[in-house]
C-alpha cells in the first residue's frame, strides 16, 4: 500500500467514524431528553413509551405527525377525534443540535488551519446521510396508539338527575334513560392514533440537519473552513458565535425558573417535564416579543389552562388578537421587564462580538461600525428563525353523536417581515455599543480565535500572496499575533532614534540625531537602533605571545644535524 492510498483510507476512515459519532450522540441525548420530559408529564401511563418517545424526537427534527382517533361507546359508530398539531419540542431539538454541532466542529479542528472544500462536503454529507438512515428508523417505530380513560372527557351524570356537558350547561332529566346513557358513554375508551408521514418527516429532518451544520460552521470559531471563506473567521463568526451563546444562556435561565416554579407547584413533576421538552419554545418566545415584535394569537377551550397569566386573559376572547408587550403590560405591569431582560441580552451579545473581532489597528468608530454591522446582520437573520421555531398550533375535537363534546384550539405566531427590521435594528445598535466599550476598557478583540488574528495576504507588501503553507501565516515565532496595546517609543528602546538623550546612548546634553556609539547618521529608521544605547563593550586584553618557540599542540622541532667532517688532506 503507497504512502498516498494509506492517507486516502485513514481520511476516509475518520470521515465515517466523525459522522458515527456525531449522529449517535445527537440522537441518544434527544432519546433521553423526550424520554425523560414524557415520564415527568406521566404519558408513558398512557402508551407506549418508546413509541412516543421516538415521535417526540421526530417533530424535534422537523418531522410531521398525524393524530387520529375514534370513541366507541355502546355499539354506536358516530363517534370521531380530530387532532392537528404543528409544534416542535425545541429541548430536544437544541440538545441534539449542540451535540451534532460540537462533534461535527471538533472533527474538523486536526485538518490544520484550512481545509478543502471537497472533504468539508464529504463531511457533511456522510453526517446528513446518516442522520436520514437513522431518522428513517425513528420513522418507522414512532407510531402508537394512546388510550385514555372515558371519565376524564368531562361527560357523565351529576346528582339529581341533570346531565352537564361542557359548552351546553345543565340539560337536566331529558327522559327516556339519556342521562344514564351518557353516563355510560363516560365510561367508554377513547383512543387517539399517531402516524408519522415518512416523506415529510424525511424532507424536514434533512433541512434540520443541514441547517444545524451550516449554523456550525458560521459560529465555530476554532474549526478551520476553506480559503475562500477565510473572511468569514473575521467578520461572520464572531457575531454568530456570541448570539449563539447569549440564546442557549437564556434557555438556561429559563430551566432555572421552571426549577424555582416547580419548588412552589402542587405538581412539580409535570412542571419539571413541560421545561424539559419546551423551556426554549417560551423563552424564544418571548425574545422577540420582548423586542416589540407583535404576535398573533388566539386560544379557546381546555388549552387555556397552558398559557401563562396574563397571556390566557388576552385571549380569552376566543377572536384573532394582537399580542404585544404594552397590551400584556395593561394586564400585568411586571411585563415591563421582560423588553429590559432582552435588551441586557442583546447588549451581552454585543460585548462578546466587540471581544472576540480582532481589531486590527482601527479606529474606536470603525471598530464600532464592523461590530454593530456584524451584529445585525446575525441578528436579522436569527430573529425571524425564532418566530418561525416557536409557532404554535393545535386543534382538538371530539364529536359524540353530532354533539361537539370536547373543543380546544390555540395559534400563535409572529411577523416574520418585523422581526427582520427589527433584529438588523437591535444588533446594529448592541454591536455598535459593545464595540465601543470593549475598545474603551482594551478587551477589544482579546478573545478573538486564531483563525481571525491570522495575516491574511493583502497585509504584506504589495501583490504579496500565500506563497507559503497555511500554517506559515497561523500566529506563531514568525508571524506574532498582534498586541493589546500599540507600541510607545517611551516603552520600547527600537522606536527610539539613536543618540536620543531620553536612550542614554548619545553624549550628555545631545540633541536627537546625533552620531550614536557605532558611527550612525542618527536617522529617524528604528530598524538602525543600535541593541546596546549605553557605552560601548570594554575590548578584550590583548593576548600575551608565549615566550616558548612552541605552541600548545605542535610537533617539536628537531635540533639540527651535526655538519659533515671536513675532506682529508695530505701532510
Amino acid at each position: 500500500m503507497t504512502l498516498t492510498s494509506g492517507s486516502r483510507a485513514a481520511r476516509g476512515a475518520d470521515l465515517v467514524l466523525t459522522a458515527i459519532a456525531a449522529v449517535s450522540w445527537a440522537f441518544l441525548a434527544m432519546a433521553g431528553v423526550a424520554a425523560a420530559g414524557l415520564h415527568l408529564l406521566g404519558a408513558d401511563a398512557a402508551g407506549s413509551l418508546g413509541s412516543l418517545t421516538a415521535a417526540v424526537v421526530v417533530l424535534a427534527v422537523g418531522g410531521s405527525i398525524t393524530p387520529s382517533g375514534s370513541v366507541e361507546a355502546f355499539g354506536l359508530t358516530g363517534a370521531g377525534a380530530h387532532t392537528t398539531i404543528d409544534i416542535a419540542p425545541l429541548g430536544v431539538s437544541l440538545v441534539g443540535a449542540l451535540l451534532l454541532g460540537m462533534v461535527f466542529a471538533r472533527s474538523l479542528r486536526p485538518l490544520g488551519p484550512a481545509v478543502r472544500g471537497a472533504e468539508l462536503l464529504a463531511r457533511a454529507a456522510a453526517v446528513a446521510l446518516l442522520f436520514l438512515l437513522v431518522l428513517g428508523g425513528l420513522v418507522w417505530a414512532a407510531s402508537s396508539t394512546v388510550t385514555f380513560d372515558g371519565g376524564g372527557l368531562g361527560l357523565g351524570s351529576t346528582g339529581g338527575g341533570t346531565t352537564r356537558i361542557p359548552g351546553l350547561g345543565d340539560i337536566g332529566d331529558i327522559g327516556g334513560g339519556l342521562p344514564g346513557r351518557l353516563g355510560d358513554l363516560a365510561q367508554a375508551k377513547a383512543s387517539v392514533g399517531f402516524t408519522v408521514r415518512p416523506g415529510a418527516s424525511l424532507l424536514g429532518g434533512l433541512v434540520w440537519v443541514l441547517g444545524v451544520l451550516l449554523v456550525t460552521l458560521l459560529s465555530a470559531r476554532r474549526a478551520p473552513l476553506p480559503r475562500r471563506w477565510q473572511a468569514a473567521h473575521r467578520a461572520v463568526r464572531p457575531a454568530a458565535s456570541a448570539l449563539r451563546s447569549v440564546l442557549v444562556l437564556a434557555v438556561v435561565a429559563g430551566l432555572a425558573a421552571a426549577g424555582v416554579a416547580a419548588a412552589g407547584d402542587d405538581h412539580p413533576r409535570r412542571v419539571l417535564g413541560a421545561a424539559v421538552l419546551g423551556a426554549p419554545n417560551g423563552v424564544w418566545l418571548g425574545v422577540p416579543l420582548g423586542l416589540f415584535v407583535p404576535l398573533r394569537g388566539t386560544a379557546k377551550g381546555s388549552l387555556l389552562q397552558v398559557l401563562p397569566h396574563p397571556l390566557d386573559e388576552l385571549l380569552r376572547a376566543g377572536t384573532d388578537q394582537s399580542v404585544t408587550v404594552g397590551r400584556i403590560a395593561d394586564l400585568e405591569p411586571l411585563v415591563w421587564l421582560l423588553p429590559v431582560g432582552c435588551v441586557l441580552l442583546m447588549l451581552t451579545a454585543g460585548v462578546l462580538t466587540g471581544a472576540r473581532t480582532p481589531r486590527d489597528g482601527a479606529g474606536p468608530g470603525a471598530y464600532a461600525w464592523r461590530c454593530g454591522l456584524a451584529l445585525g446582520v446575525a441578528t436579522a437573520v436569527a430573529l425571524p428563525l425564532l418566530v418561525l421555531a416557536t409557532r404554535v398550533k393545535a386543534d382538538a375535537s371530539l364529536s359524540v353523536l353530532g354533539v361537539d363534546a370536547l373543543g380546544a384550539g390555540l395559534e400563535l405566531s409572529g411577523s416574520v417581515p418585523l422581526a427582520l427590521a427589527l433584529g438588523a435594528v437591535w444588533g446594529l445598535g448592541a454591536g455598535a455599543f459593545g464595540g465601543l466599550l470593549t475598545y474603551a476598557t482594551g478587551a477589544a478583540g482579546r478573545r478573538a480565535s486564531a483563525h481571525a488574528r491570522a495575516r491574511r495576504p493583502e497585509e504584506g507588501r504589495p501583490g504579496e500572496g500565500r506563497s507559503y503553507p497555511d500554517l506559515a501565516y497561523v500566529p506563531g515565532p514568525y508571524a506574532p499575533s498582534p498586541g493589546y496595546r500599540p507600541s510607545r517609543p517611551d516603552t520600547n528602546p527600537y522606536l527610539r532614534p539613536p543618540g536620543d538623550a531620553s536612550a542614554g546612548g548619545g553624549p550628555p546634553g545631545g540633541a536627537p540625531g546625533a552620531p550614536g556609539p557605532s558611527g550612525d547618521s542618527g536617522g529617524q529608521d528604528p530598524f538602525t537602533a543600535p541593541t546596546q544605547t549605553s557605552r560601548p563593550p570594554v575590548p578584550p586584553p590583548p593576548r600575551r605571545r608565549p615566550s616558548s618557540p612552541y605552541r600548545y599542540g605542535s610537533s617539536p622541532v628537531p635540533p639540527p644535524d651535526e655538519p659533515p667532517p671536513a675532506p682529508w688532506r695530505r701532510p
